[in-house]
């Protein structure tokens, strides 16, 4: 019991209240708070009435008299459980409880026998209490620091595995897997398997500050790597790199490297393995041990209390795992183009010259500038050079060639004139396909942007002065000579040589050589 009379006596003599706690062996809020009931009381040293310790504790705190049946005992398991969740304490769950029992009538317990009960039953039935973390808050990622091999079943050449650890410093549970490289696709993937295996996502990764994660490592403001960040965003996490030189700031994922290193990449040095699947699926068989082998001082497992006390924490994974994307830069080309591993797509015609960000998966080819999506295309394989080009990203006077048919030529040369109507026809009727006369007559109306639909009129007439089949060399030929232009400089031409120039086409005749006309 606490000396309540010692307590009243000391601070009637003038000791100070630290003087008083360390001669009675109590806390100084134990102090501050009996002598503030006993002020409230009217109770001093010298009593007016003599009176024990066990009357002054019936005046002073007479809640310590009541019945047990009137006090409510907190929900322990409940607190567990709103301990997990981000900006719980212990004395805001104390205040729920101490406003709960006051509605209810109940006598609520102080705060220092509502911690004692909880960590009473924590330490003594929850695995994780022995951890100062957070179920689900956190997931400590790293590289083993030792590798494994497999061995080419053609060479027998060894080929290094290196092996990816994910640990959950609140339950301990670990994930392991064997990738043939460090490179970001196999990071990437390391951590959309870990969280698979999981059930669920951490409120947080703790990284190294490796290439692959971290750009640029800084203790205030580190670069992530863009494909890292994009991927902690589509799982709804963030990300905090470990400070350089400081292997505290992840000890979870340290010693579970440790550990790994003994239990699955020692204990699997005799056996030989042909191919990463192979490995990986040893590696899997002791990791199920490692995970299920009992604690040396508390009840359970890994598993166990993962299962029970930190599962249900994590984030829900999202619908459907993130596609591994790679970025890189490039500037848009004058035909409004960007080059991927030599395949075009295109873009808004107005960003040519601009340097834009690429974004590109398996299956779809994004492109951004300044973080604002301008184009989506998807991703093309095989031949070289071929091009993905979108009708809208062009100027107005392109679009015109990219979607054409037959009664769109027509109608076109029906615009420009009758001349030129007839020697369409006759490209198209020329072709044993549309899409061959097409392509000519996409060629005619080029010629036509090139130099004027009115001299395209005059080229057109003077070839069917010629032939009643022109083609489009004999129009290209015109154009480059400025035959087209003759009769507009020279009107007047005499019978002899219209005569020469109707029968004969372009044939020479008598005159041109100096002979004589026999007509």
């Amino acid at each position: 019991m606490i000396k309540y009379r010692e307590i009243l006596r000391l601070h009637a003599q003038g000791l100070s209240m630290r003087g008083i706690a360390a001669s009675c062996s109590n806390s100084r809020n134990t102090v501050s708070e009996v002598l503030k009931r006993a002020e409230s009381q009217g109770i001093s040293w010298p009593f007016e009435k003599d009176m024990s310790d066990g009357q002054l504790q019936d005046v002073l705190f007479p809640e310590k008299n009541v019945s047990l049946t009137f006090r409510r005992r907190p929900d322990c398991e409940y607190i567990h459980k709103e301990m997990a969740k981000s900006g719980v304490t212990l004395s805001l769950l104390w205040d729920e409880y101490c406003q709960n029992c006051r509605q209810n009538h109940k006598i609520p317990y102080s705060y220092r026998q509502f911690c004692r009960f909880y960590h009473d039953y924590a330490n003594t039935t929850k695995a994780t209490m022995r951890i100062k973390r957070k179920p689900g808050e956190l997931m400590e990622v790293d590289w083993a620091g030792q590798t494994m091999s497999i061995k080419d079943n053609i060479t027998g050449e060894d080929i290094t595995a290196y092996v990816f650890v994910a640990a959950l410093p609140c339950s301990q549970y670990a994930y392991v897997e064997a990738f043939l490289s460090m490179e970001t696709e196999s990071w990437i993937t390391a951590h959309i398997h870990a969280f698979k295996f999981f059930g669920g996502v951490t409120r947080m990764i703790v990284p190294d500050n490796l290439k692959t994660g971290v750009e640029k490592s800084s203790q205030t403001d580190p670069i992530i790597n863009r494909t890292y960040q994009e991927m902690a965003e589509h799982y709804n996490t963030s990300i905090m790199p470990a400070r350089v030189r400081h292997p505290k700031d992840k000890p979870s994922a340290e010693g579970t490297v440790g550990i790994i290193s003994t239990w699955i990449i020692a204990s699997l040095r005799n056996q030989q393995f042909f191919s990463i699947k192979e490995l990986n699926e040893a590696i899997h068989k002791k990791l199920t041990e490692y995970n299920t082998k009992s604690f040396q001082k508390k009840p359970g497992n890994r598993l166990s209390a993962f299962t029970e006390e930190e599962k249900f924490a994590l984030i829900p994974l999202p619908a459907s795992p993130y596609e591994l994307a790679t970025w890189k830069k490039a500037t848009v080309q004058y035909d409004y183009h960007i080059s991927v591993d030599k395949i075009y797509y295109s873009v808004p015609y107005e960003y040519i010259k601009q340097l834009v960000d690429v974004r590109i998966t398996k299956n779809v080819v994004e492109i951004f500038f300044k973080h604002f999506r301008i184009a989506s295309h998807k991703r093309l394989s095989g031949k070289v050079g071929q091009a993905s080009t979108i009708p809208e990203h062009m100027p107005d006077n392109h679009k015109k060639y990219i979607e054409f048919n037959q009664d769109s030529i027509l109608e076109w040369a029906s615009k420009v004139g009758s001349h030129t109507l007839t020697t369409v026809k006759s490209i198209l009727a020329s072709y044993k396909t549309e899409k061959q006369g097409l392509k000519s007559c996409l060629a005619l109306m080029k010629l036509a942007d090139k130099h004027s639909v009115e001299r395209i009129e005059a080229a057109c007439k003077r070839a069917l002065d010629y032939t009643p089949r022109p083609t489009l060399k004999s129009i290209q030929t015109i154009l480059k000579t400025g035959q087209d232009k003759l009769s507009e400089v020279n009107p007047t031409v005499d019978n002899t040589t219209k005569k020469t120039a109707s029968s004969y086409g372009f044939t020479r005749g008598a005159a041109y050589y100096g002979g004589k006309n026999n007509d």
